[in-house]
């Protein structure tokens, strides 16, 4: 005959509540923090890159960083986060901007070197930032993207010191050899560098 499996102690039970009640706070460190250092831009949702689409790197030691370069991406959110972690394509900017609300994804950590600009000067001197939408599509241009780009925009040029003028926040067509457009002409740069310099 079988005998009945032991049942678990009053004591253990309780020891096992009281564990369960801890709060949060009272975990170690490790675990409480892991999270807010997974981005650099703490509003930012952590969406990683494929480590085939950039290049490690440890910024601003290695290479100075001088310049934000704005892209549109030709593409919808969810289709520019999926090329970004697809090993395949070898492309990948530092942030995307969501349009409809100006949702930030950090896809690649500012130390590292993204693959955005087509040249690799400016990639190893720039974070780039990607805007979801089409350079002949101005309404994908919303004001809460504008807003949470700014601001963006306004941390990277205070955390490394860059000048919030238009000889240091570019457009991709203005990077040398390059055969891009975007922004494009509907982007609104006065609007946006105010923005910048109100963040």
């Amino acid at each position: 005959m079988d005998r009945p499996a032991p049942q678990p102690s009053r004591r253990r039970i309780l020891k096992g509540a009281a564990l369960a009640a801890l709060p949060y706070a009272l975990l170690p460190a490790a675990r409480a923090t892991a999270r807010p250092q997974a981005v650099d831009y703490p509003p930012a949702e952590w969406q990683p890159a494929s480590t085939s689409n950039y290049t490690v790197s440890d910024r601003p030691t290695s290479y100075a960083i001088d310049r934000v370069i704005i892209h549109v991406t030709q593409e919808t959110y969810a289709n520019t986060l999926a090329i970004f972690q697809n090993p395949q394509k070898q492309v990948s900017a530092h942030y995307l901007v969501r349009s409809a609300d100006g949702h930030v994804a950090q896809c690649v950590r500012e130390t590292d070197i993204a693959w955005h600009a087509g040249n690799w000067s400016y990639n190893t001197r720039s974070v780039g930032i990607e805007h979801e939408g089409w350079v002949d599509q101005p309404e994908y241009f919303t004001d809460a993207l504008y807003a949470q780009s700014a601001r963006l925009t306004a941390t990277v040029c205070d955390r490394y010191g860059i000048p919030k003028d238009r000889a240091h926040i570019i457009g991709h067509y203005q990077v040398p050899g390059t055969d891009h457009t975007d922004p494009g002409p509907n982007w609104d740069w006065v609007r946006y560098i105010r923005l910048v310099n109100l963040a």
